[in-house]
């Protein structure tokens, strides 16, 4: 089991929260984070390195939070906007001195790198800082969000989300208003569903097949929303990997088979190249679209004229608890960082209501403090958080090093392209976890 799930403990997490709502007045502030401890020593400057590339929306609102935070404590802010491939780079900078304070991304980019490596520094000043209100940052994020998340290690969070994201199915509600009033709820509607589409002449489903993440969601969101949070991660905890034999997995592979043989996915999906098949769904080709909430903004700019961005929750066929993906985007501090409470204060600073509305209204995207307004397009996704009875993160936050890129992915990919069925997918991943976990000793 990966240095996150094993060390997880949410009674210890629950409790940490609890300690840190408690903490009360002098919490340190944007100017004077000495009262944490540490390494309290104010320096001329602290180095960032950025997931965001300069230019982009969630770039441009984290520059003006940087900006204000220099002018408030005198610090110089060197911030590199790396972009995606922050993690390329950062990985052998932390063998050497040239390591940044405070870095972000996606906490399925930075875990591998920080948290399974234990290269983090404590971000509990972090989650002590009080903001607005004298509300603590503690107190800002849902509980919920850090239950069970892997933002915790041992009852200390190495990680501070600012916005999160999620998945939903898409379609154009000005042309299928009958579904923002009554979605499918249970697969066996969603499978009716399809079919009805295809018999009025649409396209039910489109799919960039060359994404082993899109292709994913049909299993892994599919199997922890039915049987909770950590159930697949505890799947590919299993070192024989024979609970790939299970009736629970087998019923879930049976149903991506069902999926593809009813022929339903959009011609072509299975040998285009992202972003093809989600620009045909953008201009009607095709009616619905399993992806993240980051859709309206990545398909906005070549959207047919009058499209109304609407989404349902991927349907279940338990209907007692709502299971709802929540993947986060946050900072982290390598362990190296001689500046780590100054870090910490920086990336607090962040979750000030005026930057997390400007995250929401001027980015698109969902902040992660719950007393921010979303966008329209974002308020079905929004609210399918909101009442979630628990949320998992994406690949149910399994972040053991290459097995999803180089395990699951590469299997998985085959039975939604329509290559191999639910038995041999089984037999398959049994033995390739089973040789995964082998490697690994």
């Amino acid at each position: 089991m990966s240095t996150v799930a094993r060390k997880l403990a949410p009674t210890l997490m629950v409790a940490a929260l609890v300690a840190l709502s408690a903490c009360g007045g002098d919490t340190g502030n944007a100017t004077d984070p000495g009262g944490q401890g540490g390494d309290s020593a104010k320096p001329e400057s602290i180095s960032y390195w950025s997931h965001w590339k300069e230019g982009e929306n969630q770039q441009k609102v984290l520059a003006e939070a940087i900006a204000a935070w220099e002018e408030e404590t005198g610090i110089t802010v060197e911030a590199q906007w790396q972009g995606r491939t922050i993690t390329q780079k950062l990985t052998p900078a932390l063998n050497t001195n040239n390591v940044p304070d405070l870095v972000d991304s996606s906490f399925a980019r930075l875990a591998p790198v920080l948290a399974e490596t234990g290269q983090y520094a404590s971000m509990q000043p972090a989650f002590e800082k009080t903001l607005e209100d004298d509300t603590s940052v503690a107190d800002l994020i849902p509980k919920k969000y850090i239950e069970g998340s892997g933002l915790q290690i041992d009852g200390e969070p190495w990680m501070l989300p600012y916005t999160i994201s999620s998945e939903a199915i898409w379609f154009n509600g000005a042309q299928h208003p009958e579904l923002k009033e009554s979605p499918p709820k249970t697969w066996d509607e969603f499978t009716a569903l399809l079919d009805d589409l295809k018999a009025a002449g649409e396209v039910p489903l489109a799919l960039d097949g060359d994404i082993g993440g899109y292709n994913a969601m049909w299993f892994v969101s599919g199997y922890v929303r039915e049987h909770g949070p950590g159930s697949f991660a505890e799947l590919v905890a299993d070192e024989s990997g024979e609970s790939w034999k299970s009736d629970e997995v087998r019923a879930m592979a049976e149903r991506v088979e069902a999926l593809v043989q009813q022929d339903v996915f959009i011609d072509g999906y299975n040998a285009s190249k992202f972003p093809a098949q989600q620009q045909e769904w953008a201009t009607n080709k095709a009616a619905l679209l399993l992806n993240g909430s980051w859709i309206p903004t990545e398909t906005g700019t070549y959207a047919a004229e009058g499209f109304e961005f609407a989404s349902f929750p991927m349907p279940t066929e338990q209907q007692d608890k709502v299971y709802t993906r929540t993947d986060f985007i946050g900072f982290a501090i390598p362990s190296k960082s001689d500046a780590v409470d100054w870090a910490a204060d920086l990336a607090a600073f962040t979750l000030q209501k005026e930057y997390q509305e400007k995250f929401a209204s001027e980015a698109k995207v969902l902040p992660v403090r719950d007393d921010i307004e979303v966008s329209p397009e974002l308020a079905g996704v929004m609210s399918e958080i909101e009442k979630a009875d628990a949320v998992y993160q994406q690949n149910d936050a399994v972040s053991h090093p290459g097995y999803i890129e180089k395990v699951f992915w590469p299997i998985h990919n085959e039975l939604v392209l329509g290559n191999i069925g639910a038995d041999e997918f089984i037999n398959r991943m049994a033995e390739a976890q089973a040789q995964y976990w082998q490697d690994q000793s």
